[in-house]
């Protein structure tokens, strides 16, 4: 039997797959939350490059949240990633939500990057 590990490793790999079958050269917005931070990036999958990337951890937004690990916090880093993207000129990516699925932190996370411009 597959241990927790693998198994949330197997489910990664296969939303991965699919949205990298869908997206047809657009860069892939790829978020990781763990219990005490959330994180998020986006990727160009060709150059196998980070672009830009924003997470709880930074400085001005660690000072003005209570805890890096609420959806208050997500909605923060999805706003800071969607104006750096928008900044950088991207318009459109794909979510790529990793084994989480898509409800509270990660569903808040990406309707502030929505709000913040982006298009996925």
């Amino acid at each position: 039997m597959a241990s927790p590990k693998e198994i949330k490793q197997r489910r990664a790999a296969r939303v991965r797959r699919q949205v990298k079958a869908v997206a047809n050269g657009r860069l892939r917005l790829s978020v990781h939350r763990s219990s005490k931070n959330i994180y998020a990036q986006i990727i160009d999958d060709a150059r196998g490059v980070t672009l830009t990337a924003a997470s709880t951890l930074e400085g001005d937004l660690k000072s003005k949240l209570k805890t890096g690990a609420d959806q208050a916090a997500a909605t923060e880093v999805g706003k800071l990633l969607g104006e750096r993207a928008v900044k950088a000129g991207i318009k459109e990516v794909v979510f790529d939500r990793g084994s989480f699925i898509f409800h509270g932190r990660v569903k808040a996370l990406a309707d502030a990057a929505r709000e913040a411009g982006l298009s996925f």
